[in-house]
């Protein structure tokens, strides 16, 4: 069994190019899923909602399957490239892909771009997905510090996305394990991340006793620290497994 809240704003932008869904197929069966479109590369609203339906409509067709995940990523990406190829489009149309699936006591996600997966257990963060960044591969090459992601001057210029030409998936996705008690998911968009620190993450969910509570404190504090910044759209969806 699982409990989830969503949230999508628009920020102070003129149009929300994230996208958030959730494919239900029983009570402890389902996909919840987060896009961000890319604003820079034009349509982004359109990219996010193309591959929050697509991988909607996959799940529920394969949601037993052990490639499941990867399905959702292939079929959307292969419907995101038509799009861009019937609509003289090759520029435009990409986003980002995040993907929590949990599926007869499992739990497996997948992701592409910056937008990230958070893995919370008893309270502690225990992992997130690594973005597909500039920044993040100077991280993994020791030239910056974690923490200067969030206001790295190259923190948007993403290396994988869905919409880019791919020679091979670009996509990663996690192995299954099992669903337990005190299991919590957030995923979310960079303009949700960039504005709230993962001690942060943690001490908002030691006070709360579900989801809501949860996505309602950290809300406050990525709105106050977005205010006035020309803040990003905001999106985030989050998930007590195991209850």
């Amino acid at each position: 069994m699982f409990t989830y809240a969503v949230l999508s704003e628009v920020g102070e932008r003129e149009i929300n190019e994230d996208s958030v869904g959730f494919a239900p197929v029983g009570k402890d069966i389902g996909m919840v899923i987060l896009a961000d479109g890319l604003g820079g590369h034009g349509r982004g609203e359109d990219a996010s909602a193309l591959v929050t339906t697509a991988s909607k409509e996959v799940f529920r067709y394969y949601y037993n399957q052990k490639d499941c995940l990867e399905r959702c990523f292939m079929e959307s990406q292969k419907r995101l490239m038509k799009k861009q190829a019937d609509e003289n489009a090759r520029q435009d149309l990409k986003t980002t892909l995040v993907l929590l699936r949990i599926v007869n006591g499992y739990v497996q996600w997948g992701h592409v771009g910056d937008s990230r997966l958070y893995y919370f257990k008893n309270g502690k963060i225990v992992k997130r997905t690594l973005d597909h960044s500039v920044p993040q591969m100077l991280v993994a090459a020791g030239e910056i510090d974690e923490k200067e992601i969030r206001h790295h001057p190259d923190r948007n210029r993403l290396v994988r996305v869905m919409g880019m030409e791919w020679d091979e998936p670009k996509y990663q996705v996690s192995e299954p394990m099992p669903e337990e008690p005190g299991q919590a998911f957030l995923l979310c968009s960079d303009g949700f991340w960039e504005n709230i620190e993962e001690e942060q993450m943690e001490a908002c969910l030691q006070k709360s006793a579900n989801p809501h509570e949860w996505l309602e404190r950290m809300e406050k504090i990525v709105v106050k620290n977005g205010r006035g910044t020309n803040m990003d759209n905001y999106s985030a969806i989050v998930v007590f497994a195991g209850v």
